[in-house]
């Protein structure tokens, strides 16, 4: 296991791009190939008190900044349940918020709740969504609050963001946006939308 949280950037490589195909992830009308996406390798503290290593799927354009983030939240000892990338669970958002997975790139298929994806955060790689069983958000198609109305107005536990704590400040001091959406959406960081990249320093 590395040391810290040893945050690495390297390319998503063929098998993984394989897997991403399968999932229905990357397919016509998709924004963005595999040259555009990097693999985020991070150390992070699970919910059980230990080290784990994790994996985002992040744009090319935002991999440095995602680096720092979750550096920054190893090292205030944040609690992060599990960071899978999202082909492990067949591109399938409700089965990954299910299993309270922290996750970014998807284009997800018609039948999720999602903007066009050209303009998706998620769909090009710029959205990140943290612990979303402690941060769920309210979906309109039902007016509830998915993935579990637990948290949904109790603000307070592990692993739950709130404004002004450190994954609310690494997030915006790197220009990301907390709940970018006109729903409240506890567990969701983007960088704008329409989707684009960061602002240049």
């Amino acid at each position: 296991m590395p040391v810290g949280a040893d945050a690495r950037i390297v390319p998503v490589g063929p098998q993984q791009w394989a897997r991403i195909k399968a999932a229905g992830m990357a397919r016509s009308g998709c924004p963005v190939t595999r040259t555009d996406l990097r693999r985020v390798e991070v150390g992070y503290w699970g919910f059980d008190g230990a080290v784990h290593r994790g994996v985002l799927v992040v744009n090319a354009d935002v991999a440095a900044s995602t680096a720092r983030i979750f550096t920054r939240l190893f090292d205030a000892r944040f609690p992060i349940h599990r960071m899978r990338p999202m082909e492990e669970y067949g591109g399938d958002d409700e089965k990954a918020m299910l299993d309270d997975d922290t996750s970014a790139y998807n284009c997800r298929n018609a039948a999720q709740q999602n903007a066009p994806p050209t303009a998706s955060p998620h769909a090009n790689g710029r959205a990140i969504d943290v612990n979303p069983y402690e941060n769920p958000w309210q979906d309109p198609r039902c007016h509830c609050w998915r993935p579990s109305a637990t948290y949904g107005t109790h603000r307070v536990g592990k692993g739950v963001i709130v404004k002004g704590d450190v994954v609310w400040t690494a997030f915006t001091e790197e220009h990301w946006i907390w709940q970018d959406i006109t729903v409240t959406d506890w567990m969701h960081f983007d960088t704008g939308y329409p989707s684009k990249p960061l602002p240049t320093p």
